[in-house]
């Protein structure tokens, strides 16, 4: 589902280089949970980045479901991440003028499917425990709702791949696992990949494999 080799990122910053990643290899197959974990400065989110197509390496080639992303130009990047990559950050990125079924509904609507989009938003509404809350804005949301408003935008388009960047990391403990848990789960009942980057112990533990960065490079790939 995902392979990338030889990835390299480097940032010049005048008086030097610096080296965020240094040749990584990587596999991941379809259907596989696979937890990216590292210190901080270790390349986590580049990495994810990186394989997402949101950024580009110095170096190095990724392809994505049979789709080499190399050097493609940003509106073929847009389509192919439009139909293959659901994503769940940190920070929500909801659109504030928008309800949560609208804010649902936007993939759907980008990719000129919103004529199926109300009964799949409100199918993936009710399995995050929203569904009553569908014509709610986010600010009158909690961070965990929100949270699970991004859950179903993610997968509202049923992309084979989602990546998701620290998504419990703004929530506290008891909504953090409750985020945790419908994400797997959804990811489960929709047969996709799923790459996560996380610093969390607890979270890794539930993966099917656990790659750790340090130094820019893959120090353990464990499964």
């Amino acid at each position: 589902m995902i392979h990338a080799s030889g990835l390299t990122k480097t940032i010049d910053s005048g008086a030097h280089t610096v080296e965020i990643l240094r040749g990584i290899n990587l596999e991941i197959p379809r259907g596989q949970f696979v937890a990216i974990m590292g210190p901080s400065g270790s390349g986590k989110s580049t990495l994810l980045g990186l394989l997402a197509g949101l950024d580009t390496a110095t170096s190095g080639r990724v392809v994505i479901d049979g789709n080499d992303i190399t050097g493609l130009e940003e509106d073929e990047l847009a389509r192919i991440r439009g139909r293959k990559i659901g994503f769940v950050f940190q920070s929500y990125h909801l659109i504030p003028t928008l309800t949560a079924e609208e804010n649902v509904l936007l993939p759907l609507e980008l990719a000129g499917e919103n004529h199926t989009g109300v009964e799949r938003a409100g199918e993936l509404l009710g399995k995050v425990g929203l569904l009553d809350r569908r014509d709610h804005y986010p600010v009158q949301l909690s961070g965990g709702e929100q949270q699970r408003v991004a859950l179903a935008r993610a997968f509202v388009l049923r992309p084979p791949i989602i990546m998701a960047d620290e998504p419990t990391g703004n929530l506290d403990t008891a909504n953090g696992r409750m985020v945790l848990d419908l994400l797997i789960g959804l990811n489960r009942r929709e047969e996709t990949t799923l790459v996560l980057v996380t610093h969390d112990q607890e979270i890794s533990a539930r993966a099917d494999r656990r790659v750790l960065l340090r130094d820019g490079v893959i120090a353990a790939d464990e499964v």
